[in-house]
């Protein structure tokens, strides 16, 4: 998510907007983007939302993966700005041939165009175009010679692409399916029974308009050559796609490219912590650990010298924005060089211990190695001895509490 930062003195404010208006996006493709020019359409649908879109293409009729990459004017139309988007699109029978052939012949050229995409700017998202089976699928093979037949294998291929390129997918395919099953009236094929109508383009335009800003494309007063009510339906279509299922389209707003993430182990010295950063696109690590102390080590160890809650944020910054993430820390730790004197702890097999040289009214806590709580069985407890038993093998610790304090102290072996 993005940030805004002002400072008043020494005050430092920050807030997050997850608010994106404007984008640029290049459309890498053939006939089935320049029929009716989908840029176009999709530029005046998002700007009948208030929305600001810069777009520009590159389509080549019949053009290939391959033919794009062996094209130099591809790799001018990707080198003219730091893209928002670029949108790949094969030729519209390729995803869908056999595994093989397309491992082959479709795969490593649709990788490396997204890897000259992220070469001219890590901040730029690569968005696959998943078209749709032909109006009676493709004869030349029984596997997609429908058109759900060739629509599922279009839509299998474009997102197993995806996946290799870390990139997602604009899912037209199955916006087209819904329409053909749901609403059969309303025509997507031009008279070739390959190439999208006007309504097609629509359709398509309002699927990308969703997977690019993140917003359902209804109310959209561009309409084009449709009926409100065909319009309408097609909005509908489109949101229902793509926004019910951005993780299955692998699709991330270009306000989350900044990712940050906290974890943290709990250390073997009480009170300390192992904090690690799960971060992507950050390059500026700016930790606050809640008592005063701040670091800008990538995974700091960090010890509490007093008892507490504290919230421990972590700033990430880097090329493509800013991030952060919070986590809170309970410290509770008191009196433990009276207590460490007196205890003795033992393993007695099968996930059971002993420890003695403590009272009966002593209290027991068992945490992981992430402070989460960890279930046990006492077994007895008598004047002087516990014998406490663990339902899972691990790494743990012993919050102790007695009359004397608190202490927090490292189990001394594996339980198993």
């Amino acid at each position: 998510m993005r940030f805004i930062y002002s400072t008043i003195l020494t005050l430092f404010i920050c807030f997050t907007s997850f608010s994106q208006d404007s984008l640029s996006v290049l459309f890498i493709g053939n006939s089935y983007v320049y029929t009716f020019d989908l840029p176009a359409v999709l530029k005046s649908l998002a700007e009948s939302k208030g929305d600001v879109l810069t777009v520009a293409s590159k389509t080549n009729g019949g053009f290939t993966f391959q033919n794009h990459v062996n094209d130099p004017v591809t790799y001018t139309k990707i080198h003219l700005t730091d893209w928002n988007y670029v949108v790949l699109q094969g030729q519209s029978q390729e995803p869908s041939f056999p595994y093989d052939q397309v491992n082959s012949t479709t795969l490593p050229f649709a990788l490396q165009l997204a890897d000259s995409v992220y070469g001219n700017s890590p901040c730029s998202q690569v968005q696959y175009f998943m078209t749709w089976g032909r109006q009676n699928g493709d004869t030349q093979w029984d596997s997609i010679n429908t058109f759900d037949k060739m629509n599922a294998r279009l839509r299998d291929a474009y997102l197993r692409i995806a996946e290799n390129a870390n990139a997602s997918v604009a899912a037209a395919g199955p916006a087209w399916k819904y329409i053909r099953d749901n609403h059969p009236t309303i025509n997507l094929f031009s008279t070739d029974g390959s190439h999208p109508s006007f309504a097609g383009t629509y359709l398509n335009a309002c699927v990308f308009y969703s997977s690019l800003y993140h917003k359902s494309p209804e109310g959209a007063s561009y309409i084009g050559s449709l009926d409100l009510a065909t319009a309408q339906t097609l909005q509908q279509v489109a949101k229902m796609t793509v926004l019910d299922s951005l993780s299955t389209w692998k699709l991330t707003h270009p306000d989350s490219l900044a990712d940050v993430s906290v974890s943290y182990q709990l250390n073997q010295t009480p009170a300390t912590y192992q904090f690690s950063s799960n971060a992507s696109l950050i390059t500026n690590y700016n930790w606050n650990f809640g008592d005063g102390v701040t670091s800008t080590e990538v995974n700091p160890l960090h010890t509490f010298t007093a008892n507490g809650s504290y919230t421990v944020q972590l700033i990430g910054e880097g090329p493509c924005g800013i991030d952060t993430s919070t986590v809170q820390i309970i410290v509770s730790i008191t009196n433990n060089e009276e207590l460490s004197g007196k205890i003795n702890i033992v393993t007695i097999g099968n996930k059971t211990f002993k420890i003695s040289g403590i009272s009966n009214s002593s209290k027991f806590q068992i945490v992981d190695l992430t402070g989460r709580a960890v279930a046990f069985e006492k077994i007895l407890q008598s004047e002087n001895e516990t014998i406490l038993k663990l339902a899972n093998s691990g790494i743990f610790f012993l919050i102790i509490s007695s009359d004397s304090g608190e202490m927090n102290v490292k189990l001394p072996y594996t339980i198993d």
